[in-house]
């Protein structure tokens, strides 16, 4: 494939509901869109980088910019046997792997249409359909919360997790596991505490949990070596694992038991895979989270939660858990039984609503080989 342009699209979208985690409350996505034109046909990648650096490094702003300046001048006019060589190419960037995962995925997509295939089946995954759960944001009112659980398992979700921080914690999980003693239960606290919080942490073993997700800094992987020998629970590491490195160092140094595996933040399907593939010939449990995609990544998302090794419930749920409306057609939909189909056409298995996406889109700008020329 040669890579003719990149067009990139800026889309705003509000939440149905207010999303708060220990960085804050989301209200609103500033979503970042690229579509990858070659030779052989075009694809859709997300950024999935949020509106300010408090999950990583990047937001939307800086991912505009890289891609623009840095990252489009080493791709665009380039022949490419295949989207795994993408990667080597980006490399001079050093970081930055949400906005990588843009081009690589959309390459992943137009790749999938070409062949004439589903994309998951392209990347290798082997399920027809995928385990779901929910992450359900901090919540003050525990009674409401409670009742927010209770529907959503009714509609079926496997799993859920909760977002904690300090002071929202130990009363919370207490009071959920006393009305649903049997269900999968999972916390994430967003890198929210320290080793100083060793006996809060402790007292978390108490409730069954499948797994504590990324309870100390964002890029502390020996402290989570110590921390994880002091619990029985078994923690999952999230922000720290960036690329296969990451998470052979956290592996080999007993810093978790579990990897959820982010396709932004490893920068794209084929370190996904690389991680994957680690994980499963070690018996490592890895699952999919999310990062409040469209349906877009969502898609994205489904493909990759299909490959082996991905054995947890994930974070990839229903288009109408967040959007009224959302950028695919038809939307993503969970079956009763707490799955999501993987789709078997070719491609994403999902067409993009193009009126809808013109409606919500705020900036454009397409970048070709000889210039970058604004398009609005």
């Amino acid at each position: 494939m040669r890579i003719e342009a990149l067009h990139a699209r800026e889309v705003a979208m509000r939440l149905i509901a207010p999303f708060e985690t220990s960085f804050g409350i989301t209200h609103d996505r500033r979503i970042l869109l690229i579509e990858l034109v070659t030779d052989q046909g075009s694809g859709w990648g997300e950024v999935t980088a949020p509106e300010a650096p408090f999950y990583n490094s990047e937001t939307v702003d800086t991912a505009w910019l890289v891609l623009r300046d840095f990252l489009a001048p080493l791709v665009l006019g380039r022949a490419f046997t295949g989207p795994e060589e993408l990667p080597a190419a980006m490399a001079p960037v050093r970081g930055h792997e949400m906005a990588k995962a843009s081009i690589e995925n959309a390459a992943w997509h137009a790749q999938a249409v070409h062949s004439g295939v589903a994309l998951g089946h392209l990347l290798g995954g082997t399920r027809a359909a995928i385990e779901c759960g929910v992450s359900l944001g901090i919540h003050r009112d525990i009674p409401a919360l409670l009742d927010r659980i209770d529907r959503e398992l009714g509609a079926g979700y496997r799993r859920i997790k909760l977002k904690i921080k300090p002071g929202s914690d130990v009363k919370v999980v207490s009071a959920v596991r006393q009305r649903f003693p049997q269900i999968h239960l999972t916390v994430d606290a967003n890198s929210a505490y320290t080793l100083d919080d060793l006996p809060l942490l402790q007292r978390l073993d108490e409730y069954e949990l499948d797994y504590i997700e990324q309870p100390l800094a964002w890029n502390e992987i020996y402290e989570h070596t110590a921390l994880q020998k002091q619990l029985k629970t078994a923690l999952c590491l999230d922000e720290c694992i960036h690329n296969l490195r990451d998470t052979q160092a956290a592996i080999e140094m007993g810093a978790c038991r579990v990897i959820n595996i982010k396709l932004g933040r490893v920068s794209g399907h084929g370190e996904a895979r690389r991680i994957q593939q680690y994980c499963l010939e070690r018996d490592v449990p890895v699952w999919c989270g999310g990062m409040l995609e469209s349906g877009i990544g969502r898609a994205h998302n489904i493909a990759m939660s299909s490959l082996p090794g991905f054995v947890l419930p994930g974070d990839v749920s229903a288009s109408r858990r967040y959007w009224t409306k959302d950028l695919i057609e038809p939307e993503v939909t969970v079956n009763a039984d707490g799955t999501i189909a993987v789709p078997t056409s070719p491609g994403l298995g999902y067409a993009i609503d193009t009126d809808f996406l013109l409606s919500r889109t705020v900036r454009t700008e397409t970048w070709k080989r000889a210039a970058s020329v604004a398009a609005g």
